[in-house]
């Protein structure tokens, strides 16, 4: 492609909404343009980068023997009502009326219409497993759209769901998968890490995030030698505090605290540290009216909650609920004299004494004994984990780092085959629902997260498999017809060998042209200047690391072949 004849508008300055450096390069490259809050336009460079990474993706699915197909993204409701996810979604499902009044959805995701497929063609257990798969465009509808394509409300994902006979299937599935997204991100050129992870709206029992390292993620990742989870699944082992302010053997004592409410203040009223507290929080879960004990220098993870109790609904308890269990303001409710079950994070095993509310507006209690005091129905791990907890595999403590989630496998088991009545019929005449799985990647995420992870000052720096071209050639004095003649030679042999190749051919000044380049992320520039007019060599540069080599033009083509060699080497090293 000539870059005088190409729509790659780049831009010198940084606009004004854009927050993180993918958002900034994606836009000053001239790789897309916003439309609207959440949603943009791929320009041809930065939909080529798109393209690049659906064809590894599409390449590996379909070695790993999956089947591509293409589903609506328009979703009757009735569907998401059957599964049961309409009104448990929320306000991220995308949701309007036709004409005729009928209530649809903008897929975020396609379980329901994959189930309903699937029920209505495959019958008998002779026909499974079976792996769908689509590369289509998604609908979220984000409260806060931002960071460019990172958190937009429309984007391009690969969603990929297997159907089963039993769970042997699924998880030989699932490792496959596992196996299968290792080698798309590694051909992506992406440093990543696979978490263990809660599945959220998606369900199932078990699930794995892919996280591309790098500082802007959004995410927390909580690791060891052998462990890995983001923040909201982690369960690391809380170190026991050595040094208690408060003397153990004291009596119960009801103390008079006006106005004191926060953890912070009724640490400071009775002058110990946060840890010596045990907060209790009222939650409704489903239906029912709970308490949950946690150390007073912790914070509950309400994912946990919803595993343990397997259900979607769990919410701080309003106000009036709060008076009705505790008989007190919000602020002073404790376990003694509860009457509701009580549930206490494992951070309070063997703690031996502690402060707490006394259900008594402006009153808290000292000297509360865990299970002398009251009674816990259950010891859980409710605890949000973090950096400095012990591993539960070892006696490492857990480091942190920032990921960007850009793909996640589940297993689903039955979850929506039991809810949509898909069956098969098995090997011994009965019917069984089909096994689950669940396998997605964020197409365009993936391609923000790749500048996240690998650019600097001048712009991006793309890793050789997914650069939107390979080679940039700049012949630097347009005056020269010599020196253009034979970049143009160069471009069309260089072509001709398959590589993507983009000539600026453009009548500007030479640094125009070198700080496009770099803003471009070109992994090889080939100069053409006062290098081969005064010395008789070519002048190449890869930008990766900025190293610069000077060839003889009869050894041009074997020296980039050498360094794509590298280049691709390192992809998967």
């Amino acid at each position: 492609m000539r870059l005088s004849e190409a729509l790659i508008p780049t831009v010198k300055e940084t606009p004004s909404d854009a927050e993180i450096i993918s958002h900034k390069l994606m836009i000053r490259a001239g790789m897309m343009r916003k439309l609207g809050a959440g949603v943009y336009t791929y320009l041809p460079l930065g939909l080529k980068v798109i393209r690049k990474v659906e064809q590894i993706i599409r390449e590996e699915m379909n070695r790993a023997g999956a089947q591509e197909l293409l589903m609506p993204i328009l979703s009757p409701a009735e569907l998401w009502q059957e599964s049961g996810r309409w009104d448990v979604y929320g306000k991220e499902l995308m949701r309007f009326k036709d004409r005729h009044d009928r209530d649809f959805a903008l897929g975020p995701t396609h379980e329901e219409i994959i189930t309903a497929l699937v029920r209505s063609e495959i019958r008998s257990y002779r026909q499974l497993p079976v792996n769908l798969y689509q590369i289509q465009t998604k609908f979220r509808d984000e409260i806060r759209p931002r960071f460019g394509v990172m958190r937009a409300r429309e984007f391009v994902m690969k969603d990929a769901y297997s159907f089963h006979r039993d769970t042997a299937s699924l998880e030989k599935c699932y490792k496959l998968m596992f196996e299968t997204y290792t080698r798309i991100f590694k051909r992506c050129g992406l440093h990543f890490k696979p978490v263990l992870a809660d599945s959220g709206a998606i369900g199932g029992d078990k699930t794995h995030e892919f996280h591309v390292l790098a500082d802007a993620g959004e995410s927390e990742i909580l690791y060891s030698s052998d462990y890995a989870a983001s923040s909201e699944y982690a369960s690391g082992r809380i170190q026991p505090i050595k040094n208690n302010s408060l003397k153990e053997g004291g009596s119960l004592e009801k103390i008079y605290t006006p106005g004191i409410k926060t953890v912070e203040e009724v640490a400071g009223f009775f002058k110990v540290e946060t840890h010596c507290l045990i907060k209790t929080l009222i939650y409704k879960v489903a239906n029912s009216i709970i308490a949950v004990l946690i150390r007073g220098d912790r914070e509950i993870n309400e994912s946990k909650l919803q595993r343990h109790f397997k259900t979607p609904f769990v919410e701080l308890a309003d106000e009036q609920s709060i008076r009705t269990a505790t008989h007190a303001d919000v602020g002073f409710a404790g376990p003694v004299g509860l009457s509701i079950p009580i549930y206490a994070d494992v951070s309070l095993k063997g703690m031996e004494v502690g402060i707490t509310g006394a259900n008594e507006t402006d009153y808290h209690f000292k000297n509360v004994h865990p299970d002398k005091d009251f009674t816990v129905r259950e010891y859980i791990d409710a605890h949000i984990s973090k950096a400095g907890d012990l591993c539960i595999s070892s006696d490492d403590e857990l480091k942190s780092c920032r990921g960007i989630e850009v793909g996640q496998v589940f297993q689903l088991g039955t979850k929506y085959s039991s809810a949509l009545h898909a069956a098969f019929d098995d090997e011994d005449g009965s019917e069984k629902p089909f096994v689950m799985g669940c396998y997605g990647i964020g197409v365009t995420r993936t391609v923000a997260a790749a500048i996240e992870q690998s650019h600097d000052k001048d712009g991006i720096i793309w890793p050789y498999s997914i650069a939107p071209y390979h080679i940039i050639v700049l012949p630097l004095n347009s005056d020269d017809h010599a020196s253009i003649q034979y970049a143009e030679k160069i471009y069309a042999e260089l072509s001709a060998l398959h590589y993507d190749v983009l000539l600026d051919d453009r009548d500007i000044r030479p640094g125009v042209k070198f700080k496009d380049a770099d803003l471009l992320g070109i992994p090889i520039k080939i100069v053409i200047g006062k290098s081969l007019s005064a010395e008789g060599l070519i002048e190449i540069k890869k930008r990766i690391d900025g190293e610069t080599f000077k060839v003889l033009p009869e050894n041009l083509f074997s020296a980039i072949e050498n360094i794509v060699r590298e280049l691709e080497i390192s992809v998967h090293e």
